[in-house]
């Protein structure tokens, strides 16, 4: 992200990663964080994380002009993340999240699960803690993402 002129539509990093960190460290490698229609930067299956983003555009042909200004600017090199969130009817509520990660969380450790292995583990337990919630979510959040990543794509040659 920090090498090459692209844009990573994402409905942020997922939840049961530290978000502060995240974003520091793409502030450290000069990414900026852009909100479409946002000023949180949202959590995966939580829409909001309680973390500011750099800059919020509303509409994806601003969102195209700050990109094309970035790369002539840098010279075509460094991308941006444009965050995301999950359309609301999809996100999780904050209470039954934190309860699945909680519980998701026990699991993984009590069953000695490291490394690689992890993310994978913990989503699947979080389908299983939420009735296959997060499941409909994560299906859900990546249409989304290709519809939003289609019309800036689009914005961005217009």
């Amino acid at each position: 992200l920090a090498r090459y002129p692209v844009a990573v539509v994402t409905a942020g990093a997922k939840s049961i990663l530290d978000l502060p960190k995240t974003l520091e460290r793409l502030e450290s490698l000069s990414v900026p964080v852009i909100g479409y229609d946002c000023d949180d930067f949202p959590a995966f299956y939580l829409s909001e994380s309680g973390l500011a983003v750099d800059q919020r555009f509303d509409e994806l042909a601003d969102i195209a002009r700050f990109l094309a200004l970035k790369w002539q600017l840098d010279g075509g090199q460094g991308g941006a993340v444009i965050a995301n969130p999950i359309p609301a009817d999809l996100a999780l509520d904050k209470t039954t999240h934190d309860g699945a990660l909680t519980q998701a969380l026990a699991d993984v450790a009590a069953a000695g699960i490291t490394g690689k292995a992890t993310t994978p583990a913990l989503l699947k337990a979080m389908a299983s803690h939420t009735g296959g919630d997060t499941v409909a979510a994560n299906i859900g959040l990546l249409r989304h993402n290709a519809t939003v990543a289609a019309g800036l794509a689009k914005a961005l040659i217009a």
